[in-house]
């Protein structure tokens, strides 16, 4: 009897058993993204409720590095396309089904707000500074008459940008780790919890250092409320998606994501923002570099995780 060898492109290791479809490049950008749309959120917000003078570092100060953080994301987003020279098509539709076509006409309006907003603030840090030419005076006070106006735009396309991170993984069906709708909300949270551990970092005002310890608090209580309820809609919905809540719970990400990420990046930092609270003298770094850290963690993991969840052929 003859015997026929057959091989299968499914042999592959980089399609059988997971399919690599994003590096590095994404859940990088994704960090970035969540930062930046945190960062711009509270300082949007308490330039709207008149709140400038408690809070100087959040508003003039950490927005500042904003600009940088969007472009390093958008740089990691180049690096990822495979047609890197045709991205400009993206702008020539705006696809209200597409998460991508969301996600690039609100970084199309995000990042030069971003820029305009640190360019009315950075004479506050740094009043040595001068422009330039006359004419970049002048549109600095334009901008800074319609400061209310900004804020306002920073404070709607950054929610935007935060649920959008998330909702760009949660449209992918036929990953079930990803599909799910608490996604967006997640991440969003996460998001806004990284911005205010990078003001507590920049704040020097006990107050404010205090404030954005308490609204850290809250959202990494949100945070981890969203997690176990993924997981509980997990393990109640189909095999697909008991097998994806299995990648955390007894499967190869279960020590890295609830040491590293819920353990290190939530319920230690919230611990130490805890004894802060009562006056016991924690190094405000600290709480502050896990949760960040923890915010980069918790997308790596994720992304590669939910590449390696399947439907079942």
């Amino acid at each position: 009897m003859r015997e026929e060898l057959i091989t299968s492109g499914r042999m592959n290791p980089l399609v059988d058993p997971q399919l690599h479809i994003w590096s590095w490049e994404i859940p990088f950008y994704l960090f970035l993204g969540g930062l930046a749309a945190g960062i711009l959120f509270f300082a949007g917000y308490y330039v709207i409720m008149g709140k400038e003078k408690e809070y100087p570092a959040a508003i003039e100060k950490t927005p500042l590095i904003v600009p940088f953080l969007l472009l390093l994301g958008l740089g990691s987003l180049f690096l990822d396309l495979n047609h890197k020279l045709f991205f400009w098509r993206l702008y020539t539709s705006i696809r209200l089904q597409s998460p991508m076509s969301w996600g690039a006409w609100v970084l199309m309006v995000i990042t030069p707000v971003s820029f305009i907003w640190a360019a009315i603030h950075i004479k506050k840090t740094f009043p040595k500074l001068k422009w330039p030419y006359a004419w970049m005076d002048e549109l600095e006070k334009f901008f800074t008459s319609y400061k209310k106006v900004i804020a306002w735009i920073m404070v709607i396309y950054s929610l935007i940008l935060g649920i959008y991170t998330g909702i760009l993984f949660s449209a992918f069906n036929a990953r079930p780790l990803w599909n799910t709708s608490i996604l967006g909300p997640l991440f969003l949270t996460s998001g806004l919890s990284t911005g205010a551990a990078l003001n507590i970092i920049t704040a020097k005002s006990e107050y404010e250092r205090h404030k954005f310890t308490r609204i850290d608090l809250m959202l990494i209580g949100i945070e981890l409320f969203l997690i176990i309820h993924i997981f509980m809609g997990f393990l109640a919905s189909t095999q697909v998606q008991i097998d994806a809540a299995r990648l955390f719970l007894g499967g190869p990400y279960t020590a890295p994501f609830w040491i590293l990420v819920v353990f290190f990046g939530m319920i230690l930092p919230g611990l130490l923002e805890i004894l802060e609270l009562r006056n016991i003298k924690i190094p405000v770094l600290i709480p502050a570099t896990l949760v960040l850290v923890g915010g980069l963690l918790f997308r790596f993991i994720w992304t590669f995780a939910g590449e390696s969840s399947r439907w079942l052929y």
